[in-house]
Protein backbone atom coordinates (compact mmCIF):
# COMPACT_ATOMS: atom_id res chain seq x y z
CA UNK A 1 0.00 0.00 0.00
CA UNK A 2 1.33 3.39 -0.90
CA UNK A 3 2.36 6.02 1.62
CA UNK A 4 -0.05 8.39 -0.13
CA UNK A 5 -2.99 6.04 0.55
CA UNK A 6 -2.08 5.87 4.24
CA UNK A 7 -1.62 9.66 4.45
CA UNK A 8 -5.05 10.27 2.87
CA UNK A 9 -6.66 7.70 5.20
CA UNK A 10 -5.18 9.35 8.30
CA UNK A 11 -6.39 12.75 7.11
CA UNK A 12 -9.92 11.38 6.60
CA UNK A 13 -10.00 10.02 10.17
CA UNK A 14 -8.46 13.14 11.73
CA UNK A 15 -10.88 15.47 9.93
CA UNK A 16 -13.97 13.53 11.09
CA UNK A 17 -14.60 12.13 7.63
CA UNK A 18 -15.45 8.64 8.94
CA UNK A 19 -18.93 7.97 10.34
CA UNK A 20 -19.92 4.55 11.66
CA UNK A 21 -23.46 3.71 10.57
CA UNK A 22 -23.71 0.04 11.58
CA UNK A 23 -21.34 -2.62 12.88
CA UNK A 24 -19.62 -3.06 9.51
CA UNK A 25 -20.94 -0.09 7.53
CA UNK A 26 -19.29 3.32 7.39
CA UNK A 27 -19.85 6.51 5.44
CA UNK A 28 -16.56 8.10 4.49
CA UNK A 29 -15.99 11.41 2.76
CA UNK A 30 -14.19 11.53 -0.55
CA UNK A 31 -10.62 12.76 -0.22
CA UNK A 32 -10.86 14.59 -3.55
CA UNK A 33 -14.47 15.88 -3.68
CA UNK A 34 -15.81 17.39 -0.42
CA UNK A 35 -19.40 17.03 -1.64
CA UNK A 36 -19.10 13.28 -2.11
CA UNK A 37 -18.97 10.34 0.29
CA UNK A 38 -18.90 6.56 -0.04
CA UNK A 39 -20.47 3.66 1.81
CA UNK A 40 -17.71 1.33 2.89
CA UNK A 41 -17.52 -2.03 4.69
CA UNK A 42 -14.36 -3.67 5.98
CA UNK A 43 -13.64 -5.23 2.58
CA UNK A 44 -15.45 -3.22 -0.09
CA UNK A 45 -15.85 0.40 -1.16
CA UNK A 46 -17.92 2.27 -3.75
CA UNK A 47 -15.09 4.62 -4.74
CA UNK A 48 -13.53 4.59 -8.23
CA UNK A 49 -10.09 3.73 -6.82
CA UNK A 50 -11.38 0.49 -5.31
CA UNK A 51 -13.41 -0.36 -8.41
CA UNK A 52 -10.41 0.28 -10.69
CA UNK A 53 -7.97 -1.66 -8.48
CA UNK A 54 -8.63 -4.97 -10.24
CA UNK A 55 -8.39 -3.34 -13.65
CA UNK A 56 -4.85 -2.21 -12.86
CA UNK A 57 -3.68 -5.10 -10.64
CA UNK A 58 -5.67 -8.07 -11.99
CA UNK A 59 -3.98 -11.41 -11.56
CA UNK A 60 -1.25 -10.21 -9.21
CA UNK A 61 -2.81 -11.75 -6.08
CA UNK A 62 -3.21 -8.39 -4.36
CA UNK A 63 -6.12 -7.57 -2.08
CA UNK A 64 -7.99 -4.49 -3.28
CA UNK A 65 -7.54 -1.45 -1.11
CA UNK A 66 -8.17 2.29 -1.06
CA UNK A 67 -7.79 5.17 1.37
CA UNK A 68 -11.37 4.62 2.58
CA UNK A 69 -10.72 1.00 3.60
CA UNK A 70 -7.51 2.07 5.28
CA UNK A 71 -9.42 4.86 7.07
CA UNK A 72 -11.79 2.24 8.55
CA UNK A 73 -8.82 0.25 9.86
CA UNK A 74 -7.34 3.37 11.49
CA UNK A 75 -10.75 4.46 12.84
CA UNK A 76 -11.33 1.04 14.44
CA UNK A 77 -7.86 1.05 16.03
CA UNK A 78 -8.48 4.46 17.57
CA UNK A 79 -12.03 3.71 18.74
CA UNK A 80 -11.77 0.18 20.16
Amino acid sequence: MSANTIRKAKKLVESGGVVKIEEDLFQIKSSTDPGKSYFVTSNTCECPGFKNFFKFHHGKGLKANCSHLEAIRIFKEEND
